[in-house]
Formats: structure tokens, C-alpha cells, sequence
């Protein structure tokens, strides 16, 4: 998916594109060799992950050599035809690429795992995926990564009871355990991520709604999901995936709205509900609510009985300016 919005934006021919791979468990690189742009003589990547034990010296380039070796890929990785570097990190490195500042923790995982810290000029993020609680230097770690970062994501795999009975030692966390971490060291906004493959969509929405309870910014990680730091001005939004979107129709439907706006007086106001979706809805407000807060949506709908109100709940994901003057586009995804 990322890759063919590579080209589809015109990114293909960049000078150079840094790729941080956290550590050699088949669901973190078996997309590499799908990966259009590096097909792409014009293309330039540099990669960087840990020197494994089990592997030794170039440990990542062996990985991805090992990974399409015949006969489990049709092409080895002789096939790549974009310039390629690879890079060796230890936990604890720092070091820069143009204005960006990087840095890097071990992080608790069975076969080593890194977690990544990446300060820009418009905030920062970090990247700590697979990761357990419980051991100490290791939890120190990554609240060392976490701090005051603008952007958290963090491994949410598991439920807090399956965390604590028997998924305990698969090195993964929980929803509960990210809402602490992000709490305890000033993290703006906590991405899931890492979803269990058991889980379905119904069920990550539960995590979501229990995590947003207990900390005032949440996302739960989904494919296609671009989230922008914004500016000092701007807040962190999410732009959803297109398939998160794909059922969208036209529609107009009355609708009354009740939230909490940005600088947190409650209103309620009238509008309409336009491009509903099963999962979400466009809404245009004269109120600008805060980000991630709840919103109270309830639309009249016609019926062979007459119109009937239907409620719905959801959280905002998206603010913008209005197509007309003095309102605001609001996205809203729904949970109930």
C-alpha cells in the first residue's frame, strides 16, 4: 500500500529515504520485498537496524537476502535495483540525518528489539513497537524515548487480563500499560499499534474507547493511517485510510451535535451530516471541537413511521476550515 502511494504522489526519485527496521520477526520484514520502490534504479535507501547475536556482522542484509532466497521468492535480492546502504545501531546511539535527531533504546522483546526516537523541527516521535513491561532498565528505556514526545507509538497488542495470564513472556504490552507510560512522562498523543491478529474491529474499538477514558488522546493504528505532527499552531491529526472511507455516500441528514470545544465549553448545536459513512461522518460546525474528544451525534431519519432520531457516538479525527464561511469541517469516526 505504501508503496504505490510512493509513486501516485510523485516521491519516486528522492535523493535518499531512511528506513528504521526494529528488529527480524517475519510480520516487521516480510513487506520489503513487495516494496515497489525499491525496484527503482533511481531510488536511494538507507537502512538501519541492530547487529543480531544469531547472525552477526550485517545482520539486516543477510535477513533480507536470506528472506528472498530461492526458492520462497521468485526474485532474489539481486532484483533491487535502488541503491542501497545498511547501517548497524546499538541501543543508546544518537546521531542525525539533516535536521532530524535520532535515538535509539533496547527495548524488551525475545531476539533484541530497538526502539526509536526521531525529534524533528515540527515535534517529535517515537517508534516502540514490541515491547514488554517488566524489566526495569527496560522500562526506563522506553519512558527515556517517550518523553514529552508530540507522537507515541506503542505497543498495544494485548488486552491488560491476556497481559497479565498467559501472554505474559511473548514480549508485547497493552493499552493500559501506553495510557500509563504516555501519562507519566507527558506524551501528547498515544498511537496503539501492533494490533493482535485475533483481534477484530469491534474489539480494537473497545481498546480505543477504554484507552480515550483515561487519556485525552488516542488513536488506534489502522493501514493507510497518516498522521501529521502539524505546526505550534496546529494540532496532531489523523487522516484516515480510504478503506476506512470507501463506503462514503452523499447524503444530507439533520442532525443535532453536542461537544466540548477547544478551549472546553460544552455546546450543542443544529447542522447537517453530510458524506456518511458506516464508520464516520463529515460534519460542518460553526463550533471548533477539541481534537480526540467525544461528540454526541443524533440524526433524523425518515421511516415509514415519520422521522425518527437515531444517536451515535464518536470521537474527532479531522478539523479543518468549512466549505462555507464561518464553519468547520469536523471528521468524526464512530464507535457506537
Amino acid at each position: 500500500m505504501l508503496g504505490s502511494r510512493w509513486g501516485d504522489r510523485g516521491n519516486a526519485g528522492q535523493a535518499n529515504t531512511h528506513i528504521f527496521v526494529t528488529h527480524y520477526h517475519w510480520d516487521h520484514i516480510q513487506g520489503l520485498p513487495f516494496f515497489a520502490p525499491l525496484y527503482d534504479e533511481k531510488n536511494e535507501f538507507q537502512f538501519y537496524s541492530f547487529r543480531s547475536k544469531f547472525l552477526g556482522p550485517d545482520s539486516l542484509r543477510q535477513v533480507l537476502e536470506k528472506q528472498m532466497a530461492l526458492p520462497y521468492f521468485p526474485v532474489d535480492f539481486s532484483a533491487m535495483n535502488a541503491q542501497r546502504k545498511f547501517r548497524e545501531l546499538e541501543g543508546g546511539e544518537s546521531f542525525t540525518i539533516g535536521e532530524n535527531r535520532i535515538m535509539t533504546r533496547w527495548l524488551n522483546h525475545p531476539q533484541g528489539c530497538l526502539g526509536f526516537r526521531i525529534e524533528t523541527p515540527a515535534g517529535t516521535v517515537v517508534y516502540a513497537t514490541d515491547n514488554e513491561p517488566g524489566d526495569p532498565p527496560l522500562d526506563k528505556n522506553l519512558r527515556e524515548l517517550a518523553a514529552g514526545a508530540d507522537i507515541f507509538i506503542n505497543d498495544a497488542q494485548f488486552t491488560p487480563a491476556q497481559l497479565a495470564g498467559n501472554r505474559k513472556g511473548w514480549g508485547h504490552s497493552s493499552w493500559r500499560e501506553g495510557v500509563n507510560v504516555a501519562r507519566e512522562v507527558n506524551a501528547k498523543t498515544l498511537v496503539l499499534f501492533h494490533h493482535d491478529p485475533d483481534s477484530n474491529d469491534h474489539l480494537i474499538d473497545e481498546i480505543l474507547q477504554q484507552g480515550r477514558e483515561e487519556f485525552d488522546s488516542v488513536f488506534a493504528a489502522s493501514e493507510g493511517m497518516i498522521i501529521t505532527l502539524g505546526t505550534a499552531t496546529e494540532p496532531v491529526q489523523a487522516h484516515m485510510p480510504g478503506s476506512r472511507t470507501a463506503l462514503r455516500r452523499e447524503a444530507q441528514f439533520r442532525a443535532r451535535v453536542s461537544g466540548v470545544t477547544a478551549e472546553g465549553q460544552k455546546f450543542e448545536e443544529a447542522t447537517l451530516v453530510r458524506d456518511l459513512s458506516l464508520q464516520g461522518a463529515l460534519i460542518a460546525l460553526k463550533h471548533s471541537p477539541r481534537m480526540q474528544s467525544e461528540l454526541q451525534v443524533t440524526m433524523e431519519t425518515p421511516t415509514a413511521d415519520g422521522l425518527q432520531a437515531m444517536q451515535l457516538r464518536g470521537y474527532v479525527v479531522r478539523i479543518e476550515e468549512g466549505a462555507e464561511k464561518g464553519t468547520t469541517a469536523v471528521g468524526v469516526i464512530f464507535t457506537d
